[in-house]
């Protein structure tokens, strides 16, 4: 009996339900659009009133700047008749009814013949500002428009009166037609809701029969009050904590930090984090006093370090330095920072015939110019390719080898490895694999010569998430997988789907540790200014500007150059008063393009130098090497201005770096609108590289900024880097991969309630 009643018409909505429940929330929409538009009648037409006085005041300020000069003239000059004959041509506009001039009297000296007699100068030629008012005349609304002259013996007040009639009526129709729109919005949205709750009332209410029959078909009554059914409890629970994980990450969003880093873990009990990259943050060379510990000038590795710090797990690089193999234990493992272990690094060797087909060769000669469109033609070599996927299976397999368990969370960082997400995919199926695209992504027509494409993009698709630096850079990204790809991409979530997997793709805006640890011990910017000038032989009052980078050709080093150029050509008074410091760290010197930028820059250098060799100091000043974060914050600290002009960048961290630096809330940044930081960073001074001309004027603007203009904008940037540090980056990451991962678990629970 109990199985019959369960089974029988009570459960099941009828149609005449149906019809019920159709005519019931029909009735609430149309009561909802009925009462927003009352409520919003008013609201709507003050609005629409004020919008229309602000134009025809605009239209009034437009008149007045067109010829308010040339009338203070004809009034100097006592020009009657062409002030007639110009007044003439303005009241030619069908919307403005009289124009005229107060000059002490009552009444205007001069007027067009519209002019109404209600107006009185005494009244309304007060002002030492331009103001508006209205009045009335003959039933008509009309706007005057007040505006002063200046001073003898052109002074006075010029007046326009503008007809409100047509402003009214536009009104009017505005109302009509929005009151029109928003009723048909609210309507058509209420239509579709009650289509929705519907269909959602059903489907509910189908789970619920199916669920309750079950239950009895095995021979008991569950509790349905509540429930739909068995596993309900867990399910709620863990989308309880999934919903409170958003929460306490999102409840203040302008202090994340190392702390909040562990928080986000500590909903991760038990998962442990491993970093894929290229290079390694600290280095082990021998030297002349025995090993020496050296940090890249990498942004990779002073974005990812601070994260290693906070959260612990491991580090997978390749081991280049000379004493590397001399400081790791038997399973080349090393605990990393030296002064304080907080996680650990594990160091893969690499040979030097792999290096240059790996490294050298795919990476930095094909991938690397090919994704930044720097004008320089990439290199594509068979046996390249086959030692870039050797070495990524091989980073793949330590990956597989580091996990202590099966799931864990994999941060993939860069070019370098676009084929190990799958490989560890295949051998790790329930790992949460992060990959980080450091560079741009080109357009889906320029990746399109790449000849392993293909292998590359199904690569990455073995990633839970692609992150990128910015949205543009994912939308390449999906284009390129819509061109080359046979896959399902949902435009709304983001995500592509390839052999039953999901990928979501994210912009992720990388940041830098705030404060840097390059600022612990610094001097005052004082100090600082002083010590860098004695040091490189400056004047203590010579404006310095500063580039700090590796010498890489994407970084517009020699753009910068010959902006200085331009500077001291168009505006000589800065000859033997500014200095540029451009310190660039050598890199990839086995490639020609490197070295032959390196050597250019020289050669340039020399040039221009020997130009202005008829003034001290030198205006330009290169120092190629190696700087250690101390030192470059120095140089931070001690620059009027500092200039990234890189000709195509993923973000650029140097730009944050130096906003970091400046707590006197100085200093000018000049940031090319083709790196990524451009699209945050709005109040620097935007610059095209490729101009040399307008760059050069760019740096004298910079060079001549009022100290108050510099603090407004300094202040506001760093606001805005401090909030949106390297823990922010991380922690959107891993805050999208415990969602991911809470979300695999309750369809686990769901599939195994299911059978």
């Amino acid at each position: 009996m109990r199985r019959a009643t369960l089974r029988g018409p009570s459960i099941k909505p009828s149609a005449v339900n149906s019809i019920s429940l159709i005519a019931r929330y029909g009735a609430i929409a149309a009561a909802i659009a009925v009462l927003a538009i009352t409520l919003l009648g008013p609201l709507l037409t003050s609005l629409i009133d004020d919008w229309s006085r602000r134009d025809v005041e605009s239209r009034s300020a437009l008149v007045f700047n067109s010829i308010g000069g040339p009338l203070s003239a004809m009034l100097t000059n006592g020009e009657g008749e062409q002030i007639k004959a110009l007044f003439e041509r303005v009241v030619a506009d069908p919307r403005i009814v009289a124009v005229g001039v107060c000059r002490g009297a009552s009444t205007p000296q001069y007027a067009t013949p519209l002019m109404p007699p209600a107006i009185s100068c005494e009244k309304i030629a007060r002002t030492e500002s331009e103001s508006f008012s209205s009045i009335t005349v003959n039933g008509r609304r009309m706007l005057i428009g007040t505006f002063p002259l200046g001073t003898e013996p052109a002074s006075g007040h010029f007046i326009v009166v503008h007809d409100l009639s047509f402003s009214e009526h536009r009104g009017q129709e505005a109302r009509t037609y929005v009151t029109i729109m928003l009723g048909g919005v609210i309507l058509v949205g209420g239509a579709l809701a009650v289509g929705l709750v519907l269909y959602l009332i059903r489907n509910w209410m189908r789970s619920f029969r199916e669920a309750v029959i079950g239950a009895v078909a095995r021979g008991g009554v569950p509790e349905i009050a509540g429930s739909i059914g068995p596993m309900d409890k867990e399910v709620r629970q863990i989308l309880r904590q999934l919903e409170m994980s958003h929460v306490n990450v999102d409840r203040d969003q302008a202090n994340w930090s190392k702390e909040t880093l562990r928080e986000i873990m500590q909903e991760l009990p038990g998962v442990e984090v491993l970093v894929v990259a290229n290079r390694e943050p600290y280095i082990h060379n021998h030297g002349a006093d025995g090993i020496e510990i050296q940090t890249p000038a990498s942004g990779l590795v002073s974005a990812v370090e601070p994260v290693m710090r906070a959260c612990g797990g491991t580090w997978i690089a390749h081991g280049s330095g000379t004493a590397d193999r001399d400081t790791v234990d038997a399973h080349d493992r090393i605990g990393v920072p030296p002064e304080n272990p907080e996680y650990n690094l594990r160091r893969i060797w690499i040979t030097e015939e792999e290096q240059d087909g790996y490294y050298y060769g795919l990476a930095n000669e094909g991938l690397w110019p090919l994704c930044h469109i720097a004008f320089t033609r990439p290199v594509f070599r068979e046996a390249d390719w086959r030692t870039y996927r050797a070495i990524n299976q091989r980073f793949a397999d330590a990956v597989v080898a580091e996990a202590k368990t099966s799931a864990p969370i994999v941060l993939v960082q860069d070019y370098h490895f676009a084929l190990l997400p799958r490989m560890v995919r295949e051998k790790l199926p329930d790992a949460t694999i992060i990959t980080f695209w450091h560079i741009p992504w080109p357009n889906s027509e320029t990746f399109g010569i790449f000849p392993w494409k293909e292998e590359i993009i199904h690569g990455l698709l073995g990633s839970s998430i692609i992150g990128f630096h910015t949205q543009f850079h994912c939308n390449n990204f999906l284009e390129t997988v819509d061109r080359f790809i046979e896959s399902r991409i949902d435009r709304e979530q983001e995500s592509v789907t390839l052999q039953g997997h999901e990928t979501f793709i994210r912009p992720y805006p990388i940041s830098i540790d705030w404060p840097p640890a390059g600022l612990v011990g610094q001097k005052s910017i004082a100090e600082c200014r002083q010590n860098v000038r004695e040091r490189l032989g400056l004047p203590q009052d010579t404006k310095l500007a500063v580039g700090i980078e590796r010498f890489d050709y994407t970084k517009g080093v020699l753009d910068r150059i010959r902006a200085v150029d331009t500077l001291l050509e168009e505006h000589p008074e800065w000859r033997g008063r500014f200095v540029i410091v451009q310190a660039a760290a050598p890199t990839r010197s086995k490639l020609q393009t490197y070295k032959a930028l390196q050597d250019e820059a020289l050669a340039l250098a020399d040039e221009i130098n020997a130009k202005y060799a008829d003034v001290t100091p030198k205006p330009v000043q290169l120092i190629i090497r190696h700087h250690e974060p101390r030192e470059v914050f120095e140089l931070f600290r001690a620059a009027d201005v500092c200039i990234v002009s890189s000709l195509h960048d993923g973000m650029n961290l140097v730009a944050k770096e130096f906003i970091a630096a400046r707590d006197d809330e100085q200093g000018v940044l000049m940031l090319s609108h083709f790196a990524g930081a451009s699209r945050e960073l709005a109040e620097a001074l935007i610059i095209n590289p490729y101009d040399a001309h307008a760059t050069g004027e760019v740096l004298h603007s910079a060079l001549t900024m009022p100290e108050a203009e510099q603090h407004e904008r300094m202040r506001l940037m760093r606001a805005y880097v401090s909030s949106r540090n390297v823990y922010r980056w991380a922690g959107r990451m891993l805050l999208d991969a415990s969602r991911l991962r809470k979300k695999r678990h309750i369809l686990e629970i769901a599939g195994t309630g299911a059978h």
